[in-house]
């Protein structure tokens, strides 16, 4: 198969696209066809040595965790699944190696889902990993109808999500965001404010009542913020700051969740979510897909096509 791989730590300079053998089908596990895998800050940062001290990396590395793709085979005791069967899935294993940026990828069952049957490939992609974080990130601080929710970051790829599932649970949703994204957030059903400085007091202008829960997406002083704007510590949550569990708080990571991920895709169905695509790569492109991902600026998903 073709795939795109670094043969030790590196850049989007070190990816190659190269011949490696099919990848094999363990119990519990699929064979899938990729038809497109999604692109996520955290690609590139596990290939320049950045996850080095929390999990095993083998090289040649196939980057992407991101995968939609028709099930070409099915392991022993894989019967969720069927050959020709449409899923996509967060395909994270124990440790990175063979990633969905390929053409064929595997895949235990408990990572995927069936694919919502009117989304395209590119689309279905680009859900996995930032629309379960920000799933489990609103689940983590207990959102619910009823709730004023502060998404900070709200315009990013697991913002925009955090927007519409937050919305679709029955909540206020106040996010922050730059000034040219505001129109976007209100067309998400958000409240937009600018961050920066100020911002804890254009909070109060908008919700002089109070926040009930805030979900960090950016980092830097947002759960300080939030916890100066009086959320309670234990619905306070954040995926870009690790202090946020000393503050009483919580520091979430993304988990595999096939059940979750069937969950997500019944809101997509319902056209409760949707998911914004800012631009596709053919897979031969993939370091062009990192550069423009590693600029911070796109306000939909990077998908490459295979």
């Amino acid at each position: 198969m073709k795939a795109i791989a670094l043969q030790q730590y590196g850049s989007a300079d070190d990816l190659r696209l190269i011949d490696l053998p099919d990848p094999k089908v363990g119990p519990a596990e699929v064979l899938i066809r990729v038809r497109a895998a999604g692109v996520n800050p955290v690609d590139w940062k596990l290939a320049a040595g950045g996850l080095d001290a929390l999990m095993e990396v083998r090289f040649p590395l196939v980057p992407g965790w991101d995968v939609a793709g028709v099930v070409e085979r099915v392991g022993p005791d894989a019967r969720e699944f069927s050959v020709g069967d449409e899923v996509f899935g967060y395909i994270r294993k124990d440790w990175a190696q063979a990633g969905a940026y390929a053409e064929l990828a595997t895949a235990n069952v408990r990572m995927l889902a069936k694919k919502p049957r009117d989304l395209g490939w590119a689309e279905a992609a680009g859900v996995p990993l930032a629309g379960q974080t920000a799933f489990r990130s609103l689940k983590r601080a207990e959102v619910g109808a009823g709730d004023t929710v502060l998404v900070h970051a709200a315009a990013g790829g697991v913002g925009s999500f955090g927007v519409q599932i937050a919305v679709a649970l029955g909540a206020r949703v106040i996010g922050t965001a730059s000034e040219r994204n505001h129109e976007y957030l209100r067309s998400l059903g958000a409240e937009p404010v600018t961050y920066g400085e100020g911002l804890a007091d254009r909070v109060r202008a908008l919700a002089p009542g109070g926040v009930d829960a805030a979900v960090d997406f950016v980092g830097g002083d947002a759960v300080d913020v939030s916890l100066g704007l009086g959320v309670k510590p234990e619905r306070v949550v954040s995926i870009a700051n690790p202090e946020a569990d000393a503050k009483g708080g919580h520091w979430v990571w993304v988990r595999p969740d096939g059940a979750e991920l069937a969950d997500l895709a019944r809101l997509i169905e319902d056209g409760k979510v949707t998911v914004p695509v800012e631009r596709t790569f053919p897979l031969a492109e993939a370091a062009e897909a990192w550069r423009l991902n590693q600029q911070g600026r796109t306000r939909g998903k990077i998908v490459l096509t295979v």
